[in-house]
């Protein structure tokens, strides 16, 4: 579990303390013991099995394909895997392919619904690059409506491995997956996948049956 979680809990489960021994209203001492409840659970941080394999690119969060495009990049063209995470999905972040990260730019920005395209751009968010030597993969965390605080414990310099934690986005949010164009798409729109045990895709060249059976047990 994150330990914000035990933090929210713990506090919470003080205000019941002082609630009842205030009131003795045990319906009203149940407000606070359910929300403690509910932050233990949605702070949870489960372990994953990390896919082995050269060339795979795993997913770097818990929760819904919502598109899978091709889009023109400074850098050329990309294809782009955007991620949609619920109120109830795990929030905790994981670096989709083991390498150098190059890049760590965070930017304030607006709070809109994360299902509007537009929250791509103007949302508040926090763009991760990194490189492995042969390709490079970049990934936004993306604030929602409700998300108020993003966490990138990385930096530039960093040698990350695939699926490794490096973050959250707190309540619900999305994150988009920018991979080279030619890579061997593994998901579809409205696929649900877990973060660092789902694979997104597979680079040319990595194909194999090894990569086949990782893909095959990705969930």
């Amino acid at each position: 579990m994150v330990r914000d979680g035990f933090y929210y809990g713990a506090s919470l489960f003080g205000v019941a303390v002082i609630v009842y021994l205030g009131t003795h209203w045990l319906s009203l001492t149940l407000i606070p013991v359910a929300l403690a409840a509910f932050f233990l659970w949605f702070f949870r941080d489960p372990e994953r099995r990390i896919p082995e394999g050269d060339g795979l690119i795993v997913s770097p969060a818990d929760g819904k394909v919502e598109g899978a495009e091709w889009i023109e990049t400074s850098s050329g063209s990309r294809l782009r895997v955007t991620i949609f995470l619920s109120v109830v999905d795990v929030h905790v972040n994981r670096v989709p392919i083991s390498g150098r990260v190059t890049l760590v730019e965070y930017r304030s920005g607006e709070f809109r619904n994360a299902m509007d395209p537009e929250s791509a751009v103007v949302n508040e968010q926090t763009l991760i690059v990194i490189e492995d030597g042969a390709f490079t993969v970049s990934f936004k965390q993306i604030a929602g409506l409700l998300a108020r605080r993003i966490v990138c414990n990385l930096k530039a310099g960093d040698r990350v491995l695939r699926g490794q934690r490096m973050g959250m986005i707190k309540f619900g949010s999305r994150v988009d997956v920018l991979m080279p164009a030619d890579v061997e798409l593994r998901v579809k729109p409205g696929e649900r996948v877990k973060g660092g045990s789902s694979i997104l895709g597979v680079l040319p060249g990595y194909g194999g049956e090894a990569a086949k059976r990782a893909s095959d047990g990705r969930n």
